[in-house]
């Protein structure tokens, strides 16, 4: 779809002047939408009875982008509305200024979707605890996944292994017995768009059937768990129980630390997970959680962005002047959810280096 982009930064040509609409005003200050936030402000914008069409065009996927794109959007005023239009090169009467947010979106989905669909992508877009039934198959143990799959006929575990995380889907492939492994393998490389009809019953069953059983059979690793607890928490009081767990345990506060996801980890990811997350994140919420990070992290991101997103970005963070360590702490916090969340759909890859891994030159 022409009016999802991924990139941040559009290329200009020589002698060229950059597209109206690239860099837009809020506030006084410069505000850089991504491809992602112009399409939903340009879908707001035309409601209903003109946006059907295009979201009709759409696959589940670029609606749920979208849909993300249209809650994080917030205020849009009528000047920027004007830029934008005038950049897609598109005349339309607006009676004012706009706001995406989650009440706004789902009305607009509810205007050309049936309330079943509309639930799904809005409990998906408020919470990991939405996550669809694929996501959730990727978080499942693969030897687990396996045992299930095995008995499921070879163009089943086909579709099933298709749609989950990759790196998830290597493993279950390299645990399922040879022979029917081969088999899955020679139809995944010749496998067809599935039809709905089909991929919804495989959903269906997998949730009745598998999912439900697994849940209340399945013991939740403690350390886990408590690694989840603890990431929840602000920086002051993960410190401090970390360090009360030490004098008390040494060996689970190690264990939980290797477990735990942290802000400065994302300094860790590699480039295109970076670029990726970049694409995710409000850039006020970037200069905030980046305002108290560390050098690491915050060359992490500078050196992923082109020079003059990372000028006006690190121009944002020094006008802001004093934050509450608090808002910093909230700000990193939900970047660290949305990786996760980028994760578990197989978008980004999150390795947690461990203590005792050894590298060879």
């Amino acid at each position: 779809m022409a009016l999802v982009s991924q990139s941040n930064d559009e290329k200009v040509p020589a002698g060229a002047s950059a597209p109206v609409g690239a860099q837009l005003q809020v506030g006084g200050e410069q505000r850089v939408l991504t491809g992602d936030e112009k399409a939903a402000a340009l879908l707001l914008a035309l409601g209903p009875d003109y946006g059907k069409p295009i979201f009709d065009e759409l696959d589940e996927l670029e609606v749920k982008q979208l849909s993300r794109a249209m809650v994080r959007l917030g205020p849009i005023t009528q000047e920027m509305l004007d830029d934008l239009m005038i950049e897609f090169v598109t005349t339309i009467s607006s009676n004012g200024s706009l706001s995406g947010n989650t009440d706004s979106t789902e009305r607009l989905l509810l205007s050309f979707l049936p309330q079943d669909k509309v639930d799904a992508i809005m409990e998906e877009i408020r919470g990991p605890a939405g996550r669809n039934m694929w996501e959730k198959l990727s978080n499942v143990q693969a030897d687990v996944l396996a045992a299930y799959l095995k008995n499921e006929y070879p163009q089943t575990i086909a579709v099933v292994l298709s749609k989950i995380a990759t790196e998830h889907a290597s493993k279950v492939l390299a645990v399922l017995p040879e022979e029917l492994a081969m088999d899955v393998v020679a139809r995944m490389l010749g496998l067809d768009p599935v039809q709905k009809e089909i991929l919804e019953k495989i959903e269906m069953t997998l949730r009745t059937e598998f999912m439900s059983t697994l849940n209340h059979t399945k013991r939740r690793d403690s350390h886990e768990q408590m690694a989840e607890i603890f990431n929840a928490f602000d920086r002051q009081t993960e410190a401090r129980f970390i360090t009360n767990l030490e004098e008390v345990n040494r060996d689970d506060a190690e264990r939980i630390k290797q477990l735990m996801f942290t802000f400065e980890d994302l300094a860790k990811l590699d480039m295109s997970a970076i670029q990726t997350l970049l694409s995710k994140l409000d850039k006020r919420e970037l200069a905030l959680a980046l305002k108290g990070a560390n050098d690491s992290v915050k060359d992490s991101f500078f050196n992923n962005m082109s020079s003059r997103a990372a000028k006006m970005l690190q121009d944002d963070m020094a006008g802001m002047g004093p934050v509450r360590l608090k808002d910093v702490d909230e700000a990193q916090t939900r970047m660290v959810a949305t990786a996760k969340d980028l994760a578990a759909k197989g978008e980004i890859l999150i390795m947690k280096s461990k203590a005792d891994d050894q590298m060879i030159a």
